[in-house]
């Protein structure tokens, strides 16, 4: 593999691990800015919304806007953004009205974290690589490494130094983001398509298979995100352990089983019939929710959610895979469009396990078990995605 490719990989490894910093470093904080900001537990689920509901947005443009501005300058200014949010999330909120700017801060970094949602992929899949769907999968599984690095390396920092200290906290993270911006800059990067040679978005959304894809992907958000964004939570106060241990027995526990089950889909790519794969790992989910949501056990909620974890692996790279393969011609608007399905699951996932905890007094084990319908949904879907064995027709400009 050249230099320019492995370069170019690595600053996108670095770009996933940004986008778990960005997703994952507040919900650890969630007690502390309950806290400190006397915030109900409504207005804490608000910044999951606000985070994610931004992504969408930002989804929704980034198909329009890198055809204008160009992929090195969308991916610069996406690490930026995120490092300005992170900063701000950590000083702005020493003004009065703290909430007031953790919402602002939450909004900052989630433009970063929406445009290198968008960029990253289809960066990765226009690079000369052996596997593409194995090159997807592992560069998915850096979200989940930088989300073990963001738990741990969070959870010794408070730890050691104080939870009163968390917003220099906030600023340490930010500075990963800056230089990355940096790194990419220097990059020459390769073009996913020819210019003109990209399907039209209304001619994308004529091709019933997409619909299906844009469905998965909803799902698949909305799995991995109510569990992860509400893990560390959800061990502190439902199963009563301590932060340390709610962050490492929680979020921690679901990242690295991910990321493992992304790294082996990677070396086993070849292998393994894909669809098949995701409708067990559906299966497995299921179970994942139900013991998180019914088990009294905290060994037993602790084995859920890292089933959880393990089961939603190779669900949001294979469907990029999968519609990479059908549809080679979708370009950026395809990814583009995929990506705000997911953050759409991303953000009503969480956002509706939150409601139905507060609306169950706080019960946090009611909203999981709630979210079991998320993977039910997509474990369907798959299942007739593969039973109907359809092939994507090639549409015409």
């Amino acid at each position: 593999m050249e230099k320019r490719v492995k370069n170019i990989l690595a600053a996108s490894y670095v770009g996933y691990i940004t986008q778990a910093i960005v997703n994952n470093l507040a919900p650890l904080l969630f007690l502390i800015f309950s806290r400190e900001f006397e915030v109900t537990l409504e207005k804490i689920t608000l910044l999951i919304t606000m985070n994610f509901g931004v992504q969408l947005a930002v989804d929704l443009a980034a198909s329009k806007l890198v055809n204008k501005i160009g992929y090195k300058q969308m991916i610069v200014a996406a690490h930026i953004f995120a490092a300005l949010g992170l900063g701000g999330m950590g000083l702005l909120t020493l003004l009065p009205m703290p909430y007031i700017w953790l919402l602002v801060s939450s909004v900052i970094y989630a433009v970063g974290g929406g445009l290198i949602e968008v960029m990253i992929s289809p960066i990765v899949e226009a690079c000369p690589t052996d596997s593409k769907s194995g090159a997807m999968s592992l560069l998915h599984s850096f979200y989940c490494w930088g989300q073990v690095f963001t738990v741990v390396m969070s959870t010794i920092f408070l730890s050691v130094f104080g939870e009163e200290n968390w917003r220099i906290l906030a600023v340490i993270w930010a500075l990963i983001p800056l230089a990355n911006a940096f790194f990419f800059s220097t990059l020459k990067l390769y073009q996913l398509q020819p210019t003109g040679s990209e399907i039209k978005l209304r001619v994308l959304f004529k091709i019933k298979l997409f619909w299906l894809f844009l469905v998965m992907m909803m799902c698949a958000g909305a799995s991995e995100l109510a569990m992860s964004q509400w893990a560390s939570a959800y061990a502190q106060k439902a199963l009563g352990v301590s932060l340390e241990v709610g962050n490492l027995a929680g979020p921690c526990l679901f990242a690295l089983l991910m990321g493992t089950a992304r790294a082996v889909y990677a070396k086993f790519s070849g292998k393994i019939d894909l669809l098949t794969a995701m409708t067990v790992c559906c299966g497995l989910c299921i179970i994942g929710y139900l013991l998180a949501g019914l088990s009294p056990l905290p060994a037993l909620g602790f084995a859920g959610c890292g089933l959880v974890g393990f089961s939603v692996g190779i669900m949001w790279p294979g469907i990029f895979s999968l519609a990479g393969e059908k549809c080679p011609q979708g370009g950026t608007a395809m990814f583009a469009m995929l990506a705000l399905a997911g953050d759409l699951g991303c953000t009503g996932g969480p956002t509706a396990a939150g409601f139905i905890s507060g609306a169950s007094g706080g019960e946090l084990k009611t909203g999981l078990l709630f979210a079991v319908v998320f993977p039910l949904i997509l474990g369907i879907v798959s299942l007739c995605f593969k039973l109907s064995g359809k092939k994507t027709s090639e549409p015409k400009h």
